[in-house]
């Protein structure tokens, strides 16, 4: 059984990024002299790199998993943790990004290209960076968040000038390796090459990329054999050279009989949308082993009806290089042919003109009621609460209540009341199970905040120096107090309810 590589699933997981430090400094005569935990690192983010001296997927067909550092926790005196180390994934220049559902993220067609798939998780701050005039000495410390986990799907599509097409066997790869540096696998029974075997030949001061694809068999374009997989690598390509087997002795081929076949599953094959169709395309042909004489026999008898139909036609021998000298001419004058209408094409599109981004002036978030059996829910779905949520510690009571400030500062409370929202409504942050609480509105009926903040350090809140008047009122009171508890102990020893000792 044959294994394929040029299309793998890989299964990603960014790093995660450090949580911050709770930590206070303390100094002599000075129990709590200030905060000073340090941030959590950010987790490594995952980047795909387009190398041109990778040529297949075959390591990530093996190796599907893949996992970036996570970022180290914060310390106290300020220290920082360390950020998780990117990884970098080198993947053939020409391989296709797409997500699970098949949308395409990125074509990777430029040598040295980077696209971040999986971005990795933002470390948490440290009590340091969250002190304020309100909260001198927080006792909690924001979490880090996860990195980005998901699989995307790697798809290998060569990027060649001209694609050598043709039968198993047809001596596409020797010819590849007589006209260029390359040196794939060359062998004499049928699919001995597995992947796309690139070379860059010069002739003629043309410089241009040839790729050989492996064999086809009839009914590729269907799934048969390995067809599909091989045809991918077809769309790119600006020309054809169709390599016929001339000293073949297998009944019933002959190199018109093979050209069909090739010409037939290259017309079922649908290249994606705007690109011009195999057939379409300048083909030229090759009749390869010539250097057999019944081969050269029929290469001579043949030569006619192709020409008939349009092809330009050669005849070569990669063991002698016979011919291959104008072949390769022949196929630079056609890559400056499609070179030429490409650059043409190109100046008559029109200007774009790139304008940043607006700045978005919304709140960032969107309140979504749901109905259910056990009543109203409503939903908060944003970038900002979703990572907040992440971020706080639900067993400090101090960190939740810093996450409902912020909460509150952005809005949500006004947004949750507009939506119908009462005290005790149940109220998810994020998609799906998501954080459920009860919401407790800061609101009044008039939408005017409550006084107080949540969420502040009662640790330091020190003792309330009172005034004379103060202290003149208590002190009255406390004489008030007294005198009432004495009359009551005279009229209960009147009523008889006790009697004094008589000893």
């Amino acid at each position: 059984m044959v294994t394929f590589v040029d299309q793998v699933e890989l299964h990603l997981q960014a790093g995660r990024g450090g949580n911050g430090c709770v930590s206070v400094r303390r100094e002599k005569f000075k129990p709590l002299a200030g905060p000073d935990g340090g941030a959590g690192g950010n987790g490594g983010t995952i980047v795909l790199v387009a190398d041109p001296q990778v040529t297949t997927l075959l390591e990530y067909h093996r190796r599907p998993h893949r996992s970036a550092e996570n970022g180290a926790y914060g310390a106290g005196d300020y220290r920082a943790g360390a950020h998780g180390a990117d990884l970098e994934l080198r993947v053939p220049v020409g391989t296709v990004v797409k997500t699970k559902d098949g949308e395409v993220l990125v074509d990777l067609t430029e040598p040295g290209t980077r696209f971040v798939v999986a971005e990795g998780g933002l470390g948490g701050l440290g009590n340091h960076a969250l002190a304020s005039q309100k909260r001198k000495a927080p006792g909690f410390a924001l979490l880090g968040t996860e990195g980005w986990a998901g699989d995307v799907t790697l798809e290998l599509k060569t990027i060649a000038d001209v694609a050598f097409v043709g039968l198993p066997s047809a001596g596409k790869s020797s010819l590849i390796a007589a006209m260029s540096a390359a040196r794939p696998k060359i062998a004499d029974y049928p699919f001995t090459t597995l992947h796309p075997n690139l070379g860059v030949v010069e002739s003629g001061g043309t410089r241009f990329t040839v790729a050989d694809v492996p064999g086809l068999i009839e009914g590729a374009s269907e799934g048969k054999g390995l067809g599909l997989d091989f045809l991918r690598h077809v769309e790119r390509c600006s020309a054809l050279l169709h390599v016929l087997d001339c000293a073949t002795l297998e009944p019933g081929r002959d190199p018109l009989s093979d050209l069909e076949i090739i010409k037939t599953e290259l017309a079922a094959y649908e290249v994606p949308e705007g690109q011009i169709p195999l057939l379409e395309r300048p083909q030229l042909v090759a009749l390869n082993k010539i250097d057999v004489p019944e081969a050269r026999e029929l290469a001579e008898f043949v030569r006619p009806d192709l020409e008939a139909m349009g092809y330009r036609v050669f005849e070569i021998s990669t063991a002698s290089r016979e011919g291959l000298r104008e072949l390769g001419f022949a196929l630079a004058e056609v890559v400056e042919a499609a070179r030429a209408k490409e650059l043409a094409e190109t100046e008559r599109l029109e200007r774009i003109v790139l304008t940043p981004k607006a700045v978005d002036r919304s709140a960032g978030f969107r309140v979504v009621t749901e109905g259910g059996s056990y009543g109203t829910l409503y939903r908060i779905l944003g970038q900002k609460p979703e990572r907040w949520v992440q971020q706080t510690d639900f067993q400090n009571d101090e960190a939740v209540g810093y996450l409902a400030d912020r909460l509150q500062k952005l809005g949500i409370e006004d947004a949750l009341v507009k939506a119908g929202a009462v005290a005790g409504s149940a109220v998810v942050i994020g998609p799906g199970s998501g954080v459920v609480f009860d919401w407790e509105p800061a609101l009044t009926s008039a939408a005017e905040v409550q006084v107080g903040v949540r969420g502040s350090d009662e640790r330091l809140d020190g003792p309330a120096r009172r005034t004379n008047k103060e202290r003149r009122a208590d002190y009255h009171d406390l004489m008030d107090a007294k005198a009432a508890a004495r009359d009551q102990l005279e009229r209960e020893r009147k009523s008889g309810m006790w009697e004094a000792d008589e000893a």
